[in-house]
């Protein structure tokens, strides 16, 4: 089972219906226990990283997700869910994020470029990963961000340009937790299939 964790700031209900398209068995919830029973972990996110930690932190779950993570526990963050995976974001001062993934969250420097970004642009694989088996080099996703990762390229999977390189999907090196900074569920059969590969994850 799949806990889309619901802390009132994510697209729940498309991440959803895409999870019930693949035939995923999933559920939207807040309660711990539910993210402890699951077998695998998602974190949407959308708005402003300050208030998404905040409300995980009022809520208990930011100590619970680092916990089932550490334990092998296999999560995907989802744009500002997968922000949330890093140390730290310079959104709105500086805001100490989970800490799963080495790195910051910072704002998009790319002049002569419409910010946010917003739009499909080409993904660009640096390794192998379970999370893109099948989709293919220069596939196609959808973003909407003003903010991106700022890690080494350890730790980055995939990228876009966007007037500069824009870490696209990341992983950390010890656990089973990987981040998307597009919407694949907005990212029609490339989003399809990597939802599909990371409900397949051990």
């Amino acid at each position: 089972m799949i806990t889309v964790i619901d802390y009132k700031m994510g697209n729940l209900h498309s991440v959803m219906n895409a999870l019930s398209f693949i035939g995923a068995d999933a559920i939207v919830s807040s309660d711990i226990s539910d993210l402890r029973r699951a077998d695998k972990l998602i974190l949407p996110g959308v708005g402003a990283f300050p208030d998404a930690m905040a409300a995980l932190e009022a809520s208990g779950l930011k100590n619970e997700i680092i916990s089932e993570c550490r334990d092998g526990k296999p999560l995907l963050g989802i744009c500002l869910g997968m922000q949330l995976l890093f140390e730290e974001s310079l959104e709105f001062g500086v805001t100490k994020g989970l800490g799963l993934i080495p790195g910051r969250v910072i704002p998009i420097d790319a002049k002569g470029q419409k910010i946010p970004h917003m739009g499909w642009n080409s993904l660009t694989h640096h390794c192998e990963d379970k999370l893109i088996d099948g989709v293919e080099n220069g596939e196609y996703v959808y973003f909407v961000h003003s903010f991106r990762a700022d890690t080494s390229d350890e730790y980055i999977v995939s990228s876009s340009f966007y007037g500069e390189k824009i870490p696209a999907i990341v992983k950390a090196a010890d656990m089973n937790v990987r981040g998307a900074q597009f919407h694949p569920e907005k990212s029609h059969n490339s989003g399809l299939t990597m939802f599909k590969n990371f409900a397949d994850i051990k």
